[in-house]
């Protein structure tokens, strides 16, 4: 029980100190999950980022779901997803019944500008991160540049994306394996 409520309270702090969606939150994921409470290793939790952002549903929920299960099983999951939606919910319920009062003020407009250029920042910083994490080899620069490229060019899912990076991947670990042998 002590672990269900560990989650929650974790995934809760995560999810009410986060603005700017799953992105802004991945420095406090590898924060929380992975340097504070270990819970994944930095690798796990890029996998389940990346897995979570190819499925339906809200990627911070999605995450939440994986490591929850990683950690405590179903009951974990539920734990932390719950923890990561409760503090969105009450704050949106909450501006919900103000935002058309507020709305209007120039101190309320200055207010989200400054929260948007700051979003901007967290979701660089975890791009940075991520990039020096996954660029490890002339194989993922390469892949990399590739798929960069056809996501500014070329207007298909990023699940197709996802899929073909994975195939890539599979296929360049077999070859190399198949040179060794």
């Amino acid at each position: 029980m002590k672990e269900l409520l560990e989650l929650f309270l974790a995934f809760a702090r995560i999810g009410g100190l986060t603005f700017g969606g799953g992105y802004a939150m991945l420095p406090m994921l590898q924060r929380e999950v992975v340097e504070n409470k270990g819970w994944a290793t930095e690798a796990e939790l890029m996998d389940y980022y990346a897995v979570g952002q190819c499925v339906p549903g809200v990627i911070a929920v999605n995450t939440a779901v994986f490591v929850g299960n990683k950690v405590k099983g179903l009951l974990g999951a539920i734990a932390a997803s719950l923890g990561v939606v409760a503090p969105s919910l009450v704050i949106i319920v909450a501006i919900a019944a103000f935002i058309q009062s507020f709305s209007e003020l120039e101190i309320v407009q200055n207010a989200f500008a400054g929260i948007r250029v700051a979003v901007c920042v967290l979701i660089f910083t975890a791009i940075v991160k991520l990039f020096k994490k996954a660029i490890v080899d002339k194989f993922t620069f390469v892949l990399f540049a590739i798929v960069f490229a056809l996501t500014v060019f070329v207007d298909i899912s990023p699940i197709i994306f996802v899929i073909i990076a994975a195939i890539a991947g599979i296929i360049v670990k077999c070859v190399k394996e198949g040179k060794a042998k």
